[in-house]
């Protein structure tokens, strides 16, 4: 990777990291807290699932831009171990609909953000504007978008060096 892509790449390892780890922690002790009140004291915080409800949404959105950088994301490698060649290509193919994913997540995304704006909404118990919600959308395509471009560049200069030799 170029000196650019290493920074990009770490400035988002560490704003994905830090933020599931910080988003995660606070849920768990949130659902934590509440299980102890729920039947220790026989009182529920409302709160706490709704707030582990929009963990799970954000940690799912985050989290698939952290499997990108990790090749973890779903695939079906058996064409590839039948005949290695398609490798290559087959990988080229994979980068191309996380693109397109991602191109769809960005202009939806929008969509509903301007909806959300518009309508004013907010979520029932802690009041947080849905538009927040929605904004990870796009957020989440641009991080993908981003991920792809550095895991392709990587593919196609390995390539180009196994060319080389």
């Amino acid at each position: 990777m170029t000196r650019g892509f290493r920074r990009i790449d770490r400035w988002l390892s560490l704003f994905e990291e830090w933020t599931l780890f910080l988003s995660v922690l606070a849920a768990m002790i949130a659902l934590f807290f509440n299980v102890i009140l729920r039947y220790g004291f026989f009182y529920s915080l409302a709160w706490s699932e709704e707030l582990v409800r929009e963990v799970i949404l954000y940690t799912t959105f985050v989290g698939c831009s952290a499997a990108i950088r990790s090749r973890a994301t779903v695939r079906i490698d058996a064409l590839v171990q039948l005949v290695p060649r398609l490798q290559y290509p087959l990988a080229l193919f994979s980068h191309g609909v996380h693109l397109l994913f991602a191109a769809i997540l960005i202009y939806y995304g929008i969509q509903l953000c301007a909806l959300q704006v518009k309508s004013g909404q907010s979520t029932l118990i802690l009041n947080i504007p849905t538009v927040y919600l929605y904004a990870l959308l796009p957020l989440l395509g641009v991080l993908m978008t981003l991920r792809v471009l550095m895991m392709a560049t990587v593919d196609i200069r390995a390539r180009r060096s196994a060319a080389e030799r």
